[in-house]
């Protein structure tokens, strides 16, 4: 490793930063430079760089730098903390960094802050005190308003419809589409059609089968009139759509705001929007989004990897891998942002209207959308194309059912990506036992299952499947390797009335926490689920037997039901005549501790005892 002295990291910095040329504020990086020349009355300390903006609401920063040789200690974190008290003074919102060319120690104020590890562009850093979630509980509030309107005042009886409408609208609002008060269905329909068209078509000469989105919205169906004549009419359909563009404008400033952390709005739409679906509509279940992000934990995916989801339904998985891998990168602003977005996160999907919501959702995000395919996922013709994806890790959850080929779209993507790819699958627990085992051998001839994580039994809310996520590793032997299992038993989240599950009480930050360290580890040490499974006993989790137990009053009555049934005597007969004797023909009396029941004799109420 080179060794660089101070200045030298010092120009890393400014570089790195971007401290060369910035408007409305103060900024730069020396030595010479003191807190009173910046606008600091009396103040001789001297920082090694500064952006200090004209608009003291808006969040400052302090460097310190020091060479490569020297440790960030305690002492060297003591100067940058006094530096920034000094900026405290006229800014209540200051990061500091303490860099020394390899490390960086980042604080928000005088509170240190988890960031990347390498230094990033000066916009990573300010927008660490900007808000750290968006409002979920808004979105399902403002999603359940437009399904309302769709499904009821507009007449669009689809699910799908539904969802693909709003995502198209969400689309065009992204790409800044004309849309106001006022307008009429046409010009509305239009604009978002227009919008799409447009912004879809440098795409369509690589990937043609976008053009399925801009497909499907066009031929929608509804039952309001938006062609009426009527005076009342016209103006009813443009303040429904003067409803439905506020709603929407809504949530695209919510999923465009510096705080969005890669929630599935498709997600959150299908959660909403699926509690109008009937049971004929069944088959497709999409994966929670707090789920999304462990399995991309547990899997160690990071911002270098190559995502594949095969049966990518919303894009769930690959939004969230996208958000993660982005924030480990530094942020949207960085060159790697844009390589990630465009060459590093992969979908497939064969239902064309929900491979429609998959663009959509890339689409909202300007991402990845290229990146997409409709087709099989079982065929040779997918193989062949995933192969040349250089994939590094497959997170999933794939359809169950056996008509749509689960095991064989499991055996397919693990066969098709390079060996020791790390796999994860969401699966019903007891789907490997169930399979063809000529299936499951070969499988397990090549490639490795290491981890079961057995998931709440309420996760699926109103599915009625329990599931798991089963980790392989690809292109190696299973052999007689056993398999780490343990059991998460809730995560904490709670079913609200017509909203699903969620996280209401904030637990599942600290569950996440524990089970993603638990399972890289290889242990449990709070709950004790932990079990190694020998894989020719068993290939799901196993749910601990409860002990065997006889109390003493089920001994007594079965003892007493056996006599009974050896003198002939009618149990329920019995029970019949004891209890009218008790209560007609008998005398309660009590003590301090004891209550008695005397029956009479010959069932005279006035004999003796």
């Amino acid at each position: 490793m080179t060794k660089k002295t101070e200045d030298m990291v010092r120009d890393i910095a400014r570089d790195t930063l971007g401290l060369s040329k910035r408007e409305h504020a103060q900024y730069g990086v020396g030595q010479l430079t003191t807190f009173n020349q910046l606008g600091f009355p009396g103040v001789a300390d001297k920082p090694d760089g500064w952006y200090l903006p004209d608009n003291h609401a808006d969040v400052a920063l302090i460097l310190e730098t020091k060479a490569s040789t020297v440790s960030l200690g305690a002492k060297q974190v003591d100067e940058l903390l006094k530096n920034i008290k000094i900026a405290n003074t006229q800014y209540n919102k200051v990061i500091g960094i303490l860099y020394n060319g390899d490390d960086v120690r980042v604080f928000m104020n005088d509170t240190e802050m988890e960031t990347v590890k390498q230094l990033q562009r000066l916009e990573y850093y300010l927008a660490l005190f900007k808000a750290d979630t968006i409002d979920k509980e808004h979105i399902y509030e403002l999603t359940a308003k437009i399904n309302n309107y769709l499904h009821f005042e507009f007449g669009i009886k689809n699910l799908y419809h539904r969802m693909i409408f709003t995502a198209c609208a969400l689309v065009a609002k992204r790409y800044d589409a004309l849309m106001v008060r006022g307008m009429g269905y046409s010009e509305f329909h239009n604009a978002i059609l227009n919008c799409l068209n447009k912004e879809l078509i440098r795409d369509k000469q690589q990937n043609r089968k976008l053009s399925i989105l801009t497909d499907v919205f066009a031929r929608i169906e509804m039952n309001l009139d938006v062609d009426s004549e009527d005076a009342k009419q016209q103006q009813h359909v443009k303040e429904l759509i003067a409803e439905f563009i506020e709603w929407v404008t809504d949530i695209s400033d919510c999923l465009n705001s510096d705080a969005w952390r890669g929630e599935d709005v498709m997600g959150i739409f299908f959660n909403e929007f699926n509690r109008y679906k009937k049971k004929s509509e069944a088959g497709q279940v999409f994966t929670p989004e707090h789920i999304t992000d462990f399995m991309y934990r547990i899997l160690q995916v990071d911002k270098d990897d190559h995502v594949l989801d095969g049966c990518c339904g919303s894009g769930g998985f690959l939004i969230k891998s996208m958000a993660n891998m982005i924030q480990e990168a530094g942020g949207v602003q960085t060159d790697k942002a844009k390589q990630i977005k465009c060459e590093q996160l992969y979908g497939i999907e064969f239902d064309k209207e929900i491979y429609a919501l998959a663009c959509a959702n890339m689409l909202i995000h300007k991402d990845g959308k290229t990146n997409l395919e409709q087709m099989d996922a079982r065929t040779e013709e997918a193989s062949k194309w995933i192969a040349k994806k250089g994939i590094t890790k497959i997170l999933m959850n794939p359809p169950y059912e056996n008509k749509y080929g689960c095991m064989t779209i499991i055996e397919n993507m693990m066969d098709s990506v390079p060996a020791h790819t790390m796999c994860g699958f969401i699966l019903p627990d007891k789907k490997l036992e169930k399979a063809s085992k000529t299936q499951t051998r070969r499988i397990l001839k090549n490639h490795r299952l290491k981890k079961i994580i057995k998931l709440p039994e309420d996760l699926f809310f109103g599915v009625g499947v329990t599931t798991s996520i089963f980790v392989f590793e690809t292109g190696i032997p299973q052999g007689d390797n056993e398999i780490f299992g343990c059991y998460m038993e809730t995560d904490g989240l709670q079913t609200v009335k017509n909203k699903g599950r969620h996280d209401v009480r904030g637990r599942w930050g600290d569950i996440e926490k524990y089970w993603v360290d638990s399972v890289l580890k290889l242990r449990d040490d709070k709950y004790d689920t932990a079990q190694w499974i020998k894989p020719s006993e068993h290939l799901s989790y196993q749910m601990p037997e409860k002990p065997f137990e006889v109390f003493e009053e089920d001994f007594r009555k079965t003892a007493m039901d056996y006599l009974m049934f050896q003198r002939g005597i009618d149990t329920k007969e019995f029970g019949d005549k004891l209890l009218n004797a008790v209560m007609y023909s008998s005398r309660i009396s009590d003590s301090d501790d004891l209550v008695s029941i005397a029956l009479v004799k010959g069932g005279d109420t006035d004999g003796e005892d």
